[in-house]
Parts: C-alpha cells; structure tokens; sequence
C-alpha cells in the first residue's frame, strides 16, 4: 500500500489487496461491535468495489490501524460518489477527517463533484461532523433504511438514516447555529422537541443514543419517532438539515 499523506501522525494510504482488506473488515466489526458471522462490510465485498474502481482508504497510527471508509461511482451521469462506510477506532485524533479528506481528493481525482452517504440522525456527533466540519447538507429521510442490524452501535432500534450530499468542488464550512430561545414540544426526557424560527424547523436529538439503546432501548426507540415524525414530513415539503448546534439541535430549512 502507498502513502498518500501523513497529517497529525495519521498515515492514510489505499487498501487494495484482499489481506488488508481483510483487515478493514475486522475493524469495522470491532467498531460497530459486530456480532460474529455477521459483517459490517465482508471482506469480498471490500475486494470487488475496489476491483470495480472504488476505493478503500485506511488511516494508521504507527502501525496499528484506527479507521477506514469505502467509497464506489454513482451513475455516470451524476458525477457523483457514495460512501459506503467510514469508521474510526479513536477520537479526538481526526482520522474520520483526514480519512474524509482523502474519499475527496480521490473523487475529485476522477472527475466526480459530489459525495453522498448515511447516517444515523440520532447520533449527534456525526450530524455535527457531517453538516458543519465537512459542509455537507441532509437531503432526505428514510426510514428502517437497513431494517434491523443488532450491532453494539444500533442495538435493536429501527434504522433510520439521514442521506447527506457533500460539495466536492466547493467546499464551505458553516457559520455556527444555535437554535431558537423558546423551544416547544415534548421529547422523551421530558426536554424541549422542536422550534421554529423564521421558516425554518429545529429538531432537538438526544446527548448520547448509543449509550441510551444500551441503558434504555424503550426510549431510544421513543426518541426514534420522535425525531422521525418531525423530520419525516419536513423532508417530504422540501426542507434541508443544513447544521447542528453544539447541544444537539438540527437546522431545516428550504433552500
């Protein structure tokens, strides 16, 4: 595997041979804490996106590996890539960025403009790192997207997924957002839910879901359609996720 940059100690290069990528694969497992006989992404797989010209690109500190994403063509026509997984084993280093960055130079590379992927919209960190560090725009909400999953980081709870697209060719960073003084509805903590404020809807998710589906899967899953019946319907007229604050609340508004 070749170098491709080394920002902050972290060493990104491209995966292309079956052993590595059976390396990523294990990561991922161990990630998502996967369980055994299942995949978050096999192997194979891993090989024939790579063989099909997409790109697997992991991130070392020293020697030892802490992240990777995956990334094949949309259609021709859309000049666009979609990623199929990216996962870090560390925070606080900036692997999921640099790991970002490299999806991008790669794409930009090969004549793509746009980069599209899922998440989990109750998961307040990746909605911050998607919206405002990366500069990508929430444009559409499906619902139970991969239908049950029972890994460590999903448990039991329907899969909802926020898909976001991501400017390649001009990157911005947002301003920071911070939602309205006077918040109204009632979430599963007993919190405020929603706002409005100037056309546009916040919706408030909570502090930690994932610690929430371990200690209390009833109101994860509370949480869940809470979150979708504000968001469902206000995607359906149009409405974009274009931030999120620093305590968890997403910005809609129409573009």
């Amino acid at each position: 595997m070749a170098p491709l940059h080394d920002p902050a100690a972290i060493r990104i290069a491209a995966a292309v041979d079956a052993a590595h990528l059976n390396e990523v694969g294990a990561l991922l497992n161990r990630i998502w804490g996967t369980p055994p006989g299942l995949w978050v992404m096999p192997p194979d797989v891993l090989v024939a996106a790579v063989h099909a010209g997409g790109a697997v690109h992991v991130a070392y500190d020293g020697d030892r590996l802490v992240g990777a994403c995956a990334a094949v063509f949309c259609a021709p026509a859309e000049r666009a890539v979609y990623s199929l997984v990216a996962g870090a084993s560390t925070t606080g280093r900036g692997v999921g960025y640099v790991l970002k960055q490299a999806q991008r130079a790669w794409a930009l590379e090969n004549g793509a403009t746009t980069m599209r992927w899922t998440f989990d919209p109750l998961v307040g960190r990746n909605a911050r790192f998607n919206l405002m560090k990366l500069g990508a725009i929430g444009a559409e909400y499906a619902i139970d997207f991969y239908g049950v999953l029972e890994d460590e980081v999903q448990g039991s709870d329907e899969t909802d997924r926020l898909t976001v697209q991501w400017r390649l060719d001009a990157p911005a960073r947002p301003d920071e957002v911070s939602p309205p003084e006077h918040p109204s509805g009632l979430a599963p903590d007993g919190g405020p839910l929603t706002a409005k404020d100037n056309g546009m809807i916040w919706c408030r998710v909570p502090p930690d879901i994932v610690a929430l589906r371990r200690d209390d899967p009833a109101q994860a899953s509370e949480w869940r359609l809470a979150v979708r019946e504000v968001m469902d319907p206000a995607f359906a007229k149009g409405y974009l996720a274009t931030g999120m604050s620093r305590d968890g609340w997403y910005r809609l508004e129409q573009p």
